[in-house]
């Protein structure tokens, strides 16, 4: 299987991870774009092939069909309704599952065997919906998760202890919204506990910042997407690089029967093995509320 990268929507999110895979040694060597908007689809492709002669390594760039998705290594699913100012993601929960059942069913009946990434909001239950329509084994579909608010919370502690994000060693778990938490008990910096080197006030501040960055940004410019375009790369060389990274996407967690963020060893064959981190009593119950808030939503469009 050659690595092909079918993204289906070319809106904000779609293109600021098309143009990060561009500017990046990511092992990816065609790059194809599908919108029901056949027009924004095909300049889009064609912005892109202009900035091919000064990317790092060479790839095909074109507007394509449903039907290219069959021998694709990965399908990014960026489609759906936005989030709007003072909007959750939970509110957008009915309208995108019917885009995303859709949007599956089509991508299935190319004879498409890869990996789906999914990233349309809300993330965790469209991912379930995602599975639950293409019928593909549950390593093979994966949600963005919480890699975007754990590198949110990594770069506010490196700013709160002055060093590069990549020494911070932290996770954000459980659903992609007003419900995740840090896990604080298991975040460190270097050798030391991260509750030892920062009080619990700035925390707080710090976990409440996160949690509402993307409020923020959409409050100030109406969408935000070039963080999780990024991610969505970083997730993509971890798979088709066969990498073995640790990230906490969005992944099956068998007993709470949902999809949900949390650390996982990503590769190839997509999702190779569940993290455990330890979690104290306080932290394990967010998890198990986290979980039900999704289960909840799931129901009402399954």
């Amino acid at each position: 299987m050659q690595n092909k990268v079918v993204i289906i929507g070319t809106g904000n999110v779609g293109m600021s991870y098309a143009y990060a895979v561009l500017n990046q040694q990511v092992f990816v060597n065609e790059l194809v774009l599908i919108d029901r908007n056949i027009k924004d689809a095909e300049g889009e492709a064609l912005d892109l092939e202009d900035a091919l002669p000064f990317a790092p390594t060479s790839l095909r760039v074109r507007r394509g069909t449903y039907r290219d998705c069959k021998d694709a290594a990965l399908v990014a699913i960026t489609a759906g309704a936005n989030q709007a100012p003072s909007e959750t993601r939970m509110s957008l929960v009915q309208k995108n599952a019917a885009i995303i059942k859709e949007i599956t069913k089509n991508v299935m009946s190319s004879g498409f065997g890869g990996i789906i990434l999914m990233v349309t909001n809300p993330l965790d239950v469209m991912t379930y919906v995602a599975w639950h329509t293409s019928k593909l084994p549950k390593h093979k579909v994966i949600g963005s998760g919480t890699v975007l608010d754990t590198a949110r919370l990594r770069y506010a502690l490196g700013d709160e202890l002055k060093t590069n994000p990549k020494n911070i060693h932290a996770y954000v778990v459980g659903e992609h919204g007003d419900s995740e938490f840090v896990a604080w008990s298991s975040a460190n910096f270097s050798m030391g506990k991260i509750t030892s080197l920062v009080d619990a006030k700035r925390r707080a501040a710090i976990e409440d910042g996160v949690k509402n960055a993307a409020y923020d940004i959409i409050a100030k410019k109406g969408a935000t997407h070039y963080g999780i375009g990024m991610c969505m790369a970083h997730i993509t060389e971890a798979i088709l690089g066969d990498a073995d990274l640790v990230l906490p996407v969005s992944n099956y967690n068998e007993q709470a029967g949902v999809f949900i963020g949390s650390p996982a060893t990503i590769g190839r064959t997509g999702v190779k093995k569940r993290v455990y981190i330890g979690l104290n009593a306080k932290e394990q119950k967010q998890f198990d509320v986290s979980a039900e808030v999704i289960k909840s939503a799931i129901k009402t469009v399954i």
